[in-house]
């Protein structure tokens, strides 16, 4: 079944445009490397899956998907998937952070009350 290439020149403009974006946002420094590692490899899925229609035909059999929109969907869905893993890890290492840079600042405040005034003589005298 042949793919309309309207349809392959929108799948590829939209997979470039992507990769433009994600490319000039780590560029810009609004983007860090290590997320970009997702979108960059979304983005070139979409492009060689937008270019090569077969492929997408020969993936939807292999994986007994009844239309190719069905395996777009599923990949998309494992996308959002690894994206909120991803997420997940990364806010998980920022609370353990958060949590050890609260202890540290509660034994610092800690030893500053118990150390002596240098305005307070330390004696009745």
């Amino acid at each position: 079944m042949p793919i309309d290439p309207r349809q392959r020149v929108l799948a590829a403009v939209c997979a470039i445009g992507l990769l433009i974006t994600i490319f000039e946002l780590v560029r810009r420094r609004k983007l860090k490397e290590h997320y970009s590692v997702l979108w960059i490899a979304a983005g070139a899925v979409i492009l060689i899956v937008g270019l090569n229609y077969n492929l997408l035909y020969t993936i939807t059999q292999f994986i007994g998907a009844g239309y190719t929109s069905s395996t777009l969907f599923f990949f998309g869905l494992f996308f959002v998937i690894a994206l909120c893993l991803q997420f997940s890890v990364t806010l998980s290492g920022l609370e353990t952070r958060q949590k050890n840079l609260a202890q540290r600042i509660a034994l610092l405040e800690a030893k500053r009350e118990k150390r002596p005034s240098d305005a307070d003589p330390g004696g009745p005298f």
